[in-house]
């Protein structure tokens, strides 16, 4: 019952698992410099409500916690739980395993497109946090009712 992210997961997959990449140093590289303050800011939202440290998830992603997974086809395997991604069109943030449940959360959240398990936002001046980190919350909640979730 695991959600797939916004691409496809049978072929990003194989590059979506933590890097061991520096967080900080990931963070300090973000351009522009509005996008880079803006994930910082999402950094200690995320290590705030989730109580995890993040680890860099393939290329891009800031992820918080892991869930491991098995499909009733047999196919097994683990993910980030939580996470964010400072793309160049927008903050991209994962809520696992998907949205279908939080349209009362959504509707305070402020300017924002959705996605399966995507949430696309733009700046986050424009954003209510309260409001995304009660996202978050709902989400891990969600997402240890199909699956385990550990720290990482």
């Amino acid at each position: 019952m695991a959600a797939r992210l916004c691409y496809d997961r049978g072929v990003a997959g194989a590059k979506t698992i933590p890097t061991g990449a520096d967080v900080a140093h990931f963070l300090a590289g973000v351009e522009p410099a509005r996008r880079r303050d803006d994930a910082v800011t999402l950094d200690a939202l995320f290590r705030k409500v989730t109580g995890y440290a993040p680890q860099i998830w393939g290329p891009s992603i800031v992820g918080y916690g892991r869930y491991d997974y098995r499909y009733d086809s047999g196919r097994t395997g683990s993910f980030l739980a939580t996470g964010f991604a400072p793309r160049k069109a927008h903050m991209v943030v994962y809520i696992l395993p998907g949205y279908k449940d939080f349209s009362h959360i959504l509707a305070d959240l402020g300017p924002h497109k959705i996605g399966k398990s995507c949430l696309y936002l733009g700046p986050l001046d424009k954003i209510d946090c309260d409001v995304l980190a009660r996202l978050i919350r709902a989400g891990l909640d969600d997402l240890a009712t199909h699956w385990p979730v550990h720290p990482a």
